[in-house]
């Protein structure tokens, strides 16, 4: 038998426990939604700072403009999608039943698949 110097331990190694591979995948896009929304924060900040002085048609036409609409949708997009890669990392740290832990995950993303959709169709619905 090879000699094996690896840190797993005998029981890991017949499990096949190693790995996954797809770690990074996860964090890489977990990093460049928060890159994607430093940009997109800060433009929503700006918006809802200028709204209070508008009227509410102001504000629709706001939220009709190509420009602030094509932004909004994305600032929804890559803010769900964000929540639900954060929120998938906390569940895989702290729940420790494999069940519930898939259970949850598949709620929790589907839930968050479910309300982004409403709100992008929302925008689209004001913006056309």
């Amino acid at each position: 038998m090879k000699n094996d110097t690896t840190m797993r331990t005998p029981l890991k190694r017949v499990r096949g426990l190693g790995s996954a591979k797809a770690g990074v995948h996860h964090w890489w896009n977990q990093r460049l939604s928060a890159v994607a929304m430093v940009p997109l924060m800060l433009w929503a900040i700006f918006t809802v700072a200028t709204l209070p002085g508008l009227t509410y048609a102001d504000a629709l036409m706001t939220v009709q403009h190509p420009v602030n609409a094509t932004l909004l949708i994305l600032f929804l997009g890559a803010g769900f999608w964000h929540a639900s890669l954060g929120l998938q990392v906390v569940i895989e740290d702290y729940v420790s039943n494999e069940g519930t832990r898939m259970v949850l995950i598949t709620a929790i993303k589907g839930g968050l698949i479910l309300i982004g959709a409403l709100a992008i169709f929302s925008v689209l619905r004001i913006a056309l």
